[in-house]
């Protein structure tokens, strides 16, 4: 269809105007609708604001025990503070991330935060008072914490995972909640954001409130709770983990010192042993002269130089990662709490507990990337991009297979060491199945077992909640104590502690026993078992803060 040559213009026009003028009528449509959508927002946001502060927060009733404090806390005790409840369990590698960000907290706001921790357990072992003492100590936790060992509290505020944080304003109120980790901002935010109305209000108590934390009754001991151990009788050295030391200790195999490796102030520092820094170091692997060191809390993989004497930074940025695809030059990639290490060749594998996942780094090309596990937490077998575990803690090989000690899923499990296998669970069955049994296959049950070494056709496991040695034949699946347990007699002291690394050498086990502080040495040939003898090792003169 065409117009007459003279209408054109007039109809072109038109139609011009039209256009402009609907445009401007949908913007204004539009930017009122926008002005309206913000202002329900905002109304909401109120009311969603004053719903929650007029929900008194339940007394912190029902728990067996409190630690890092004279004496149970209560919240009408604690009118005009700014009180933020951390439900946690101390095994959970999501709840161990969140401890950095309350420390932060506490330091920001000494005077109107205070954080109590209430542990509501998961593990069967997790709800002794003592166990969760030693938490503390080894997390360096300085706040009150509640044993919540009946799950009373977690009911009463409605928990639901592992972590929970629950904010309660100084009136008693409960106005903040929310589960899982990396919500420093947004705690940050609220927090300031309650200091600001509270002031105003008058209802800010700023008078600083101090505890009796369990650290300052803790005499200072040569080791602190050590993590992982590595026996080399070719050089004849031992090097330990000292964890919440934040250093390497090297001795000869009689425990006679050699070196240590770190200031046993937690930082990230490169350099010569006496100024170099980790922060909870674990999992070690040796290759000639140079320790590779899974430095966990710094998200890092550090290189010890035995013949330079000096630490560097192989892998990692010093932040959490949070990228599970792991592809990529070593030193540009995150890392998320690396917990043990295994090389085989020049092929590093990681205990990425973080990622629940295992990682590798190639030496040569110095890049890591995702070996197995897709980054969910579960127990699933299959192919290794299609795997999962659970928080994978311990690492041991017999140069075929890498053999797993997968920690939240108390089991164990084989990766063959070529790109083509599947995972294979030989014993384990769930998130919430574990327990102490001896037996075959899935009638076993371990604890939330943290390390795993080979010999002979063997494996010996660190089973560490029910602080025993077990042992067991991959190709049976038969598992069984080897030694520890409950001690005999009342006066008999426990074998181990809360045994959480194990390594193999010359016809021995050494053990970090972590939270008896010492390394244990049993002979495999008569199953005696004897503690590491250190000579020359003292605890770090730390500078005081």
């Amino acid at each position: 269809m065409s117009f007459p040559r003279h209408r054109k213009p007039l109809i072109a026009l038109q139609w011009k105007v039209g256009l402009v003028a609907l445009i401007v009528l949908t913007a204004g449509i539009a930017y009122v609708g926008w002005r309206v959508d913000i202002l329900a927002r905002s109304q909401a946001a109120v009311a969603r604001n004053v719903t929650q502060r007029l929900e008194p927060a339940p007394e912190l009733e029902g728990g067996i025990a409190w630690l890092n404090t004279a004496g149970p806390l209560r919240l009408k005790d604690l009118r005009g503070k700014i009180v933020l409840l951390d439900f946690w369990t101390f095994c959970c590698i999501n709840c161990i991330h969140v401890l950095p960000d309350l420390a932060k907290l506490e330091k920001k706001y000494p005077n109107e935060l205070v954080v109590i921790g209430v542990h509501s357990a998961k593990f069967e072992n997790e709800k002794n008072t003592d166990a969760i003492r030693k938490a503390i100590l080894r997390y360096e936790i300085a706040h009150p914490v509640v044993n919540d060992a009946n799950m009373t509290i977690w009911r009463a505020y409605g928990a639901r995972a592992w972590p929970s944080m629950v904010l309660i304003d100084p009136e008693g109120n409960i106005v903040w909640r929310e589960s899982g980790e990396g919500l420093y901002k947004e705690l940050d935010e609220e927090i300031s954001n309650l200091i600001r109305i509270h002031k105003a209000k008058k209802t800010l108590n700023t008078k600083p409130i101090k505890f009796e934390l369990a650290r300052q009754s803790e005499g200072g001991s040569s080791l602190f709770f050590p993590g992982k151990v590595l026996a080399d009788p070719k050089s004849n050295r031992l090097f330990i983990a000292d964890s919440t030391h934040h250093r390497i200790v090297i001795t000869d195999l009689t425990g006679k010192k050699i070196a240590i490796v770190g200031s046993g102030e937690p930082g990230i520092r490169d350099g010569a042993y006496d100024s170099a820094q980790f922060n909870d170091p674990q999992g070690m692997a040796l290759r000639d002269d140079i320790l590779y060191v899974a430095d966990r809390k710094n998200h890092l993989i550090r290189a010890v130089n035995l013949k330079q004497e000096r630490v560097s930074t192989v892998a990692g940025t010093g932040e959490q990662g949070r990228d599970r695809d792991g592809d990529g030059p070593a030193r540009k990639v995150g890392l998320n709490s690396p917990w043990d290490l295994l090389l085989v060749g020049n092929r590093l594998y990681i205990a990425m507990a973080g990622h629940h996942q295992i990682w590798v780094m190639d030496l040569t090309r110095n890049q890591v990337s995702a070996f197995a596990g897709d980054g969910g937490e579960d127990i699933v077998d299959g192919p290794l991009d299609r795997s999962r575990f659970a928080q994978p803690s311990g690492l041991t090989t017999d140069g075929k297979t890498l053999w797993v000690a997968d920690s939240e899923t108390s089991s164990i499990r084989a990766i063959p060491l070529t790109s083509r296998g599947e995972v294979r669970t030989l014993v384990g069955q769930d998130l919430f199945k574990f327990g102490d049994v001896d037996g075959v296959g899935d009638q076993v049950r371990l604890q939330h077992a943290l390390g795993v070494t080979y010999h002979a056709g063997k494996l010996y496991i660190a089973d560490t909640y029910n602080s025993k040695i077990k042992v067991l034949d991959p190709l049976t699946r038969e598992c069984k104590t080897f030694l520890g347990g409950e001690a005999e007699g009342w006066l008999a002291t426990p074998v181990f502690s809360e045994p959480a690394g194990i390594h193999y050498a010359d016809g021995k086990l050494y053990v970090a026993d972590t939270n008896a502080h010492r390394i244990r040495v049993i002979d495999l040939s008569t199953k005696h078992v004897s503690t590491l003898n250190l000579q020359g090792v003292e605890a770090p003169k730390l500078s005081e803060s």
